[in-house]
């Protein structure tokens, strides 16, 4: 792989946007790996040598063809979102800026189909115009691109609808530009779009994504308080479970988590728990009786009509829940957990006990395979890398699916292996092994 030679790669991008600033550039290298303290002085210094923003297909060709020619690194940015160092530069080269690309192309019933660089938050807005919305989102989808959600995220609020975002049907096509001397256009449609799914930015260039939407549900939001965190969380899954109620949303907190919300003090008693709530409106006449069944009580709640009023408590959960947290306590960091079906949840009752307040319980419930399961995103008070380890082993030798956040190696992640299927897409779109490389033990890059 060559040394980046900043002045030939400057002048061969005279007609598109560029940013040579040492500052910015190394402010366009980051994302919200800080979230983990074992991967932030792994990190720590990786920038690349210029940012380029493409404003079209075009550009975003010309960038490729460029940098295969001169075997530049390339690692594509959206939003910078994401956490755990996906859109990070282990090599220095380009960081491609997809952030211009920003037209939705058209939304037709049940369907959109935009360029990379769309806010989530934007989409959702012009396609409720038409009575869609997008079937799921992460709790950053204020700022989140839509092909920084693809390429790096997994599902968030809506997936207890519509599960993830890997589930067949939740992607309908993706169009990608290889990273090649003469680069192509690939148009991925229905499973293949996998060979691109959640591959960090490894596997081609998205310039466009095709996804389906669901039906605009006028959201209800509402808290829930509970005396004893089990409760709240088998009303949770019982919530979860009520296939006729339509919901959004279904988070759930042991405290003390919910004193880190200062916006939400007056809803939740200190020493309760709580859950977050989006239910739709035509489901809100059922809650109260459901609540009662478990003991609880409803403290908030706000229609509709005021949907983007005030607060917004989408914006208290998923992984928001661990940036307000580390707002007030900069050692707190988190996992990321997949719990076994379980209709007791008697492992999410044995590790809250067994941790107590080292390993806070928070709890994102959603559609696995036809099942309401607990995901969760626990806040961990760290203390040491090997401590964290061993909360993870123990995790794991109980059988609960750890995505691991502390690593920005995507085997070592969530997927644990590459698929075969993305392996020899990438090593056709990508022969030079230019893109975002580091990130894979079997891609490693010899540079």
């Amino acid at each position: 792989m060559a040394t980046t030679n900043l002045e030939t790669l400057t002048a061969a991008f005279t007609d598109i946007e560029t940013i040579t600033d040492p500052n910015q550039v190394a402010k366009l290298s980051q994302d919200y790996h800080t979230f983990s303290p074992v991967l932030v002085p792994k990190l720590a210094g990786k920038v690349g040598d210029i940012v380029v923003r493409p404003a079209n297909e075009e550009e975003v060709i010309k960038v490729a063809a460029t940098c295969a020619k001169l075997r530049v690194p390339v690692t594509v940015r959206g939003a910078g979102t994401g956490n755990y160092g996906q859109c990070v530069p282990m090599h220095g080269g380009v960081i491609l800026d997809m952030t211009k690309m920003q037209e939705i192309l058209w939304i037709n019933p049940g369907v959109a189909r935009v360029q990379a660089g769309v806010k989530l938050a934007a989409l959702d807005k012009k396609a409720k115009g038409s009575g869609w919305e997008m079937r799921m989102a992460p709790s950053t989808y204020r700022t989140a691109t839509i092909a920084g959600f693809v390429g790096g995220g997994s599902g968030g609020i809506g997936s207890i609808q519509y599960g993830l975002l890997g589930d067949r049907g939740n992607l309908l096509a993706l169009r990608v530009v290889t990273l090649e001397e003469e680069p192509r256009v690939i148009e991925l449609r229905g499973d293949d779009v996998q060979k691109v799914n959640h591959a960090w930015g490894i596997n081609g260039i998205i310039t466009e994504v095709e996804i389906p939407l669901g039906t605009a549900y006028p959201w209800a939001e509402v808290i829930v308080t509970f005396n004893d965190f089990m409760t709240a969380a088998k009303f949770g899954q019982s919530l979860g479970n009520a296939d006729g109620m339509i919901k959004k949303l279904i988070s759930v907190f042991a405290s003390p988590i919910p004193e880190y919300f200062s916006a939400l003090h007056q809803y939740i008693p200190d020493g309760t728990h709580a859950a977050l709530l989006m239910v739709a409106e035509p489901s809100l006449e059922l809650l109260p009786g459901l609540v009662q069944q478990y003991n609880g009580q409803i403290t908030y709640q706000k229609p509709a009509q005021e949907a983007g009023k005030g607060l917004n408590l989408a914006e208290f959960t998923w992984n928001h829940t661990t940036l307000h947290a580390r707002s007030v306590d900069t050692s707190i960091t988190y996992l990321q957990s997949l719990f076994p079906a379980d209709k007791g949840l008697e492992l999410v009752e044995e590790l809250y006990h067994y941790f107590g307040d080292e390993v806070m319980m928070h709890l994102e419930f959603i559609r696995v395979n036809g099942r309401v399961i607990p995901a969760a995103l626990q806040l961990v008070r760290y203390t040491t890398e090997a401590r964290l380890n061993e909360i993870i082993h123990y995790h794991e030798a109980k059988g609960v699916f750890i995505a691991n956040p502390h690593t920005y190696i995507i085997e070592d992640g969530g997927r644990k292996v590459i698929d075969p299927e993305q392996l020899k897409f990438k090593e056709m779109v990508d022969p030079y092994g230019l893109m975002n490389p580091g990130k894979s033990k079997v891609l490693s890059a010899e540079c």
